[in-house]
């Protein structure tokens, strides 16, 4: 009876193994339609999910790369439209620029240059964050004087804006893109002068070298944001203002492409409420 028990066990063990094992191997293809919604839903497109059977779930995993492909090909419509107007749109700004140039000077020509002065980035930010998303991330890459970029910044477009300096002694020359570097910096003190420039204590701008890496960091000293907030910030077209008052946040795009550029340079970009205020840094590999 002790051996016949132990085979019965045996027997039992063999078959719940058996049984297992052809229950993963029916439902193999649930984990690959799983796996593939994550990389759609993550806008990965290039691997499809692999159709294993001819059977119901290998009709569904058709169906989801069907889906993953008109999907992929109407980002490509949105994006290809998107850049088509905005390289439209240059040609008759840059005429509203020379027009308004000609107007007496006063308050409303003021305005004027200013709004079509915003616009114009807003034109260069959509153009860049397109490219760079939509695969043309090809960097012109120099060696690059980090610090000199920002002191060349800020005394270009932001001389009469109230900010403080900290920039590290001695840092490495690194191999960047000084145009798109230069785009990611004006949004980030763009940024830092609109939420905090109010406060008592002026925007700073900070280089260091940690750990190997460049670091690139503004921090205002305003109200922050809701920590649930952050995650979101750098998302395209995400504003924490319901109204889109330009004066409180723009259109959403700034952070997204600071965001783009990191990743381009093989980077990330940081977002921390420094309390008060909010630092915003890109760390580069030097």
């Amino acid at each position: 009876p002790r051996t016949i028990g132990w085979f019965t066990l045996a027997l039992l063990l063999a078959l719940t193994a058996a049984a297992f094992a052809y229950a993963r191997h029916l439902f193999k293809p649930l984990d690959d339609i799983r796996a593939g919604a994550q990389r759609f839903g993550q806008a990965d497109f290039d691997t499809p999910i692999p159709v294993r059977r001819r059977d119901e779930l290998g009709e569904l995993a058709e169906q989801v790369n069907t889906m993953a492909r008109d999907i992929h090909a109407m980002l490509d419509a949105k994006r290809a439209l998107l850049l088509a107007v905005s390289h439209e749109l240059r040609s008759p700004l840059t005429r509203a620029r020379l027009n308004a140039e000609l107007v007496a000077p006063g308050e409303s020509r003021d305005a004027l240059l200013c709004d079509l002065a915003t616009m114009r980035d807003l034109i260069t930010d959509l153009l860049e964050s397109e490219r760079l998303a939509a695969g043309h991330a090809a960097l012109q890459r120099e060696p690059c004087d980090l610090n000199a970029l920002v002191r060349t910044l800020v005394e270009e477009q932001f001389a009469q804006a109230s900010l403080r300096l900290e920039l590290a002694p001695q840092l490495p020359r690194a191999e960047l893109d000084p145009v798109r570097l230069r785009l990611a910096l004006r949004n980030l003190i763009d940024n830092a002068l609109r939420h905090g420039g109010a406060a008592d204590t002026p925007p700073c701008v900070r280089t260091a070298q940690v750990d190997g890496r460049l670091e690139l960091s503004v921090r205002d000293f305003g109200p922050g944001v809701d920590d649930a907030q952050l995650a979101r910030l750098s998302d395209a077209f995400y504003r924490t203002d319901a109204a889109r008052q330009r004066s409180t946040g723009g259109v959403g795009l700034g952070l997204y492409l600071c965001r783009l550029v990191a990743q381009a340079h093989g980077g990330t970009l940081r977002i921390r409420n420094a309390r008060p205020g909010l630092e915003l840094t890109i760390s580069l590999p030097a």
